[in-house]
């Protein structure tokens, strides 16, 4: 195998393709870019962790077809030092890779590719679309919600419901949940799958922030295709019992507050700066008389702040975790929000002052009275 390119354009490919590369795996293939030879004289880039597969075709010189596994960081590493305009990479029949640029040239063994492990194919699959911009902007605003917990396999992923006119993604972990809408112009019958959010965090790294180009999606019965431009990412659908999330959301309110989303915000992130990793304790918010009273008292110190809030309701004190609320609230969209509360047990609702763009959900935490 032979074949000539642009050092630069290559060596970006290859690091996009190396981001699903593990760097360590029991399966030494498992560490490498696999590398072919096309009919129509391009090459093919593939990498996987058996969860995510990244692949890409891009144009090259061939000037002798085949192929060649060679290890990803190794590789890239090599790339991203070359010194010349061109690169020229051949791999012989002992699987003897040599790559030259300018005066430099590297020796490096290639792995077997007969032995490279085969990506997933989608079979049965049902295609919809959405824009690339929509897609990263609806990940960022679920994915922090989902569980950390490895027992919690399902719950580590967002879950996608695909129905018509609506696209919406749901990520929860069990004390907060997070839900996005967004208007789809898909029009088949409504069917449901679940990605892991640390899959398709690495998905949006492929979209820029507000592209408008529209990104092709297939789901097949064990896997999900996404391609962005000139990249095809498939990833493994996470399997399981997802929670009940419409029975957790509640229905009842006694006190509604809109505030300015900004301004809460910053009242948090003051009240929370006595709070660590060492001084744990909930921040307690005391809304009344069209205003937000939040304190917090740790070993460190104590603090108090407080907001003026538009109060529809009853007076109410109710204590949350600090990081759990600020998540939510940089996750709005919205110059203003609305809180919904019902009593100090129940969980809050953060919702759009118009529409259903989003919900969060944070159960609260038990303030010492």
């Amino acid at each position: 195998m032979k074949i000539i390119c642009n050092t630069a354009a290559f060596t970006e490919t290859c690091l996009n393709v190396q981001r699903c590369v593990p760097n360590r795996s029991v399966m030494p293939h498992l560490e490498c870019l696999l590398m072919q030879t096309q009919e129509d004289s391009t090459l093919k880039i593939s990498g996987f962790d058996l969860f995510l597969g990244i692949t890409t075709v891009t144009d090259v010189r061939v000037e002798e077809p085949g192929a060649m596994v060679l290890n990803a960081k190794t590789f890239c590493d090599i790339l991203r030092c070359l010194p010349g305009d061109d690169v020229s990479i051949s791999c012989d029949e002992k699987n003897i890779c040599t790559i030259r640029s300018g005066e430099t040239e590297f020796t490096i063994i290639s792995l077997k590719p007969e032995e490279y492990p085969e990506l997933p194919k989608i079979t049965e699959e049902v295609p919809f679309s959405v824009r690339q911009g929509t897609f990263k902007t609806m990940i960022r605003q679920t994915a922090f919600a989902v569980s950390a917990e490895e027992s919690k396999t399902v719950h580590r992923g967002i879950k996608f419901e695909v129905s018509p006119g609506l696209l919406r993604m749901i990520g929860l972990d069990g004390f907060r949940l997070a839900i996005r809408n967004e208007f789809n112009a898909y029009n088949g019958d409504p069917f449901s799958f679940i990605v892991s959010a640390k899959n398709l965090n690495e998905i949006i790294k492929f979209i820029d922030d507000g592209e408008d180009a529209e990104m092709d999606i297939s789901v097949g019965r064990k896997h999900v295709s996404f391609r962005v431009g000139a990249y095809e990412m498939i990833a493994h659908r996470l399997e399981g019992e997802f929670l009940d999330y419409k029975s957790a959301v509640p229905t009842a309110k006694s006190t509604v507050v809109r505030v300015n989303t900004k301004k809460l915000i910053d009242c948090i992130v003051r009240t929370s700066t006595i709070i660590t990793e060492k001084t744990k304790s909930p921040l307690k918010f005391v809304i009344d008389d069209d205003m937000i009273r939040i304190s917090c008292v740790t070993a460190l110190g104590s603090v108090k702040d407080e907001l003026d809030v538009s109060l529809d309701g009853k007076r109410i004190e109710i204590g949350f975790n600090n990081r759990f609320m600020l998540e939510a609230l940089r996750s709005c969209e919205t110059d203003e929000v609305l809180i919904q509360l019902n009593g100090p047990y129940a969980p809050a609702l953060i919702l759009p002052p118009e529409g259903d763009a989003f919900t969060y959900l944070v159960l609260p935490v038990r303030i010492k009275t």
